[in-house]
């Protein structure tokens, strides 16, 4: 077990973060751009505007510690316009030099300021920091404006050993013991979270495909809080959905007996969402929105990647397809969604059964936008494509794999929800061309080698006919 660390000294709580802000300030605007979880690749770092400083452990010891919530000011390109900067979640630790173990959570070496000739280092590295959060959690504690909140019918137990999930993920995953797991958010904005709202939500409908959250953290903050992490229980042993299915098609393993179970896990969890938040019914007029939404996203794209321009036609006729329905007067209902679904965003247990897990929706879109009522058929798109990206990550290329894994999941949707997916094709190919035109932009952006995935995807989508009918078919 790591060393015992006493919670928060006598002065710990809200800091004046100046001082501190600038001696970290030069260390910060190389180390963040390198960070996966750093949306704002590509372009430096000009500035910082502290939102929040909190001293969880005083630096006078032998070990320091601070949360700080930092707005980072870039300079304005054309696919990044003007806007007051993404706000960060960090946990600074602070020792006098850093154990070899550390060496890879290195920050830098401050050289003024109050800080002067001490080390500071990325925290969650360091199981004695982050069992500090867990401490903070098991007590419900107070700091500053920092509420460490929790489902008061679920004890947490004292002195579970942390360690640093390191797999590439847009947020920072702590695992307790193989008790619990802390996802803790890095780029945060303010009001309801998804990511803490809708498991909740589906904990009131005990739906058990979802983890219930047990603890969360929250920052106190005018005119809204801000969700900067939720406790969930650790499901051990469990699969990632992404490397088992990455596994079995290296093997030649057949994979839709699980797709077909994970499509029943999605129609489980849509089905009771439907009864825990409110549904709309999307007529013309939202449709039309719905519509314009995508059609602006294309464009945009399109001047992002160039390689877009000979499929546009052919990719706005999939929205057209859709505005032309709802204009002849069919409807659709809308409800709260998982919003990011993919295999990375599933995991089987050992005994076999599925659960959904991450709600943050895509991050690169506003809050607002990720709470919307959507159509359920947004998710198994982009279950869809995450079918397609496992096809296409052997060499040569399985699309046979992908089209009967795809087919599974719709199949295994079906017996759960009572309607099948592909009875909707227009939708459903509207919403599959959304994502993948996402998918080319933030693959162009992040993971140039990539690309070749959802471009292969666009071409098939940007025509109607054949392809789409083979993909479609119940």
């Amino acid at each position: 077990m790591a060393e015992t660390v006493t919670l928060f000294g006598t002065t710990s709580g809200s800091t004046s973060p100046g001082p501190l802000l600038a001696s970290l300030d030069p260390l910060l605007r190389e180390w963040l751009p390198r960070q996966r979880w750093f949306a704002g690749k590509g372009r430096p770092v000009t500035g910082f505007t502290p939102v929040a400083a909190t001293e969880l452990l005083p630096p006078a010891g032998r070990l320091g510690l601070y949360h700080l919530l930092l707005r980072v000011h870039q300079p304005s390109t054309p696919d990044a316009p003007t806007h007051p900067g993404d706000c960060y979640q960090l946990l600074i630790g602070v020792r006098e030099a850093l154990p070899p173990r550390l060496a890879p959570a290195l920050i830098g070496h401050v050289d003024e300021g109050p800080l002067a000739g001490r080390t500071v280092y990325e925290a969650l590295y360091d199981p004695r920091p982050a069992e500090v959060l867990l401490e903070a959690l098991r007590t419900r504690a107070r700091v500053g404006g920092l509420r460490f909140e929790g489902d008061p019918g679920q004890e947490i137990r004292a002195g579970l050993v942390a360690r640093l999930l390191t797999a590439e993920q847009s947020n920072s995953s702590v695992v307790y013991g193989d008790t619990f797991i802390l996802k803790l958010l890095r780029r945060v904005v303010p009001g309801v979270n998804p990511d803490l709202e809708i498991p909740l939500a589906l904990a009131r409908e005990s739906c058990p495909r979802v983890p219930a959250p047990t603890a969360w953290i929250r920052q106190e903050l005018d005119p809204e809080p801000y969700v900067l992490g939720v406790l969930q229980p650790f499901v051990r042993g469990a699969s990632d959905g992404w490397e088992l299915a990455l596994r079995e098609l290296a093997k030649g393993e057949d994979f839709t007996a699980e797709a077909r179970a994970l499509g029943r896990a999605t129609a489980e969890v849509h089905t009771a969402l439907a009864r825990a938040l409110p549904t709309v019914t999307l007529g013309q007029a939202a449709l039309r929105l719905l519509v314009d939404g995508m059609t602006e996203r294309l464009a945009a794209a399109v001047q992002a990647v160039p390689l877009l321009r000979p499929y546009e036609e052919g990719l706005r006729s999939a929205y057209e397809a859709l505005a032309e329905l709802a204009a002849e007067g069919s409807t659709w209902t809308a409800q709260r969604i998982h919003g990011d679904l993919h295999l990375g965003q599933c995991l089987r247990s050992p005994s076999g059964t599925w659960s959904l897990i991450d709600f943050e929706g895509e991050p690169a879109r506003p809050l607002a936008e990720r709470r919307m009522p959507q159509p359920p058929v947004r998710d198994v798109a982009g279950m869809l494509r995450s079918f397609d990206y496992a096809a296409h990550s052997v060499s040569p290329p399985a699309p046979d794999w992908a089209h009967a894994c795809r087919s599974a999941y719709c199949a295994g949707y079906a017996e759960a929800a009572g309607r099948d997916p592909r009875t909707d094709p227009v939708m459903l190919r509207a919403c599959e061309t959304d994502k993948a035109v996402y998918e080319v932009v933030y693959e162009a952006r992040h993971r140039p080698e990539w690309l070749h995935v959802p471009l292969s995807a666009v071409r098939r989508l940007a025509t109607s006919d054949p392809t789409l009918a083979r993909e479609t078919r119940p």
